[in-house]
């Protein structure tokens, strides 16, 4: 299976419509027949490559989500640049710093330095220059919002809790609690208490 997302990707970026189609058919027969997050979150970062509009975007958001859940950090960091690169495309150049920011973290971060030389080379595209590894906590690095978001979790509340205090849909505070997770380096709400101090205090919104 492994090798299939590979496949896809080459096909979508060569315009090998056909080909990535059959690729895509059979990772959706093995990843269905499974049914665990890595595997459907491949198959949404695939299916994302095939998709436009809000199909794609829905697919590389559930990509996000499903990745962000397991220990698969390169797999995550590639779903986060493939999320930055297709927002660059549409035109959506502060969303997609955000994703190409995190892509480009998480590569430095476990020495994927192609992948990091790839994300930085993106946004610069949007004209932001990538950051230099910080030599802060990584809590240093949340937004607001996934600071509050991150606050909110570590205290216990479930994500339709944290959405009723915020006024934002349980889904939407999912998909942040996985950008947090990436960025703090866990794969679990439990693991919160251990990497965040009491006071959490987020990067400064641009």
């Amino acid at each position: 299976m492994a090798a299939l997302p590979e496949v896809v990707e080459a096909g979508a970026r060569a315009g090998r419509t056909t080909s990535a189609e059959e690729a895509l058919g059979r990772l959706a027969e093995v990843t269905g027949t499974a049914g665990t997050d890595w595997g459907l979150g491949l198959y949404a970062r695939s299916r994302a490559l095939l998709a436009s509009g809000d199909d794609a975007e829905s697919a590389y958001r559930e990509a996000v989500e499903r990745l962000g859940r397991t220990r698969f950090r390169p797999e995550l960091a590639r779903a986060h640049l493939l999320y930055g690169e297709w927002l660059r495309r549409e035109g959506r150049r502060t969303d997609a710093r955000s994703e190409l920011t995190t892509a480009h973290d998480l590569f430095t971060a476990i020495g994927m330095e192609a992948f990091a030389g790839r994300a930085a080379a993106e946004l610069t595209a949007t004209g932001e220059s990538a950051r230099r590894r910080s030599v802060g906590a990584p809590h240093d690095r949340l937004t607001p919002q996934e600071g509050q978001i991150a606050r909110l979790a570590r205290s216990g509340l479930s994500n339709p809790e944290i959405a009723a205090q915020l006024f934002l849909s349980p889904r939407t505070v999912e998909y942040h609690l996985a950008k947090v997770f990436a960025t703090l380096g866990i794969s679990s709400r439990r693991e919160l208490r251990a990497v965040l101090p009491d006071a959490v205090s987020p990067a400064p919104a641009d």
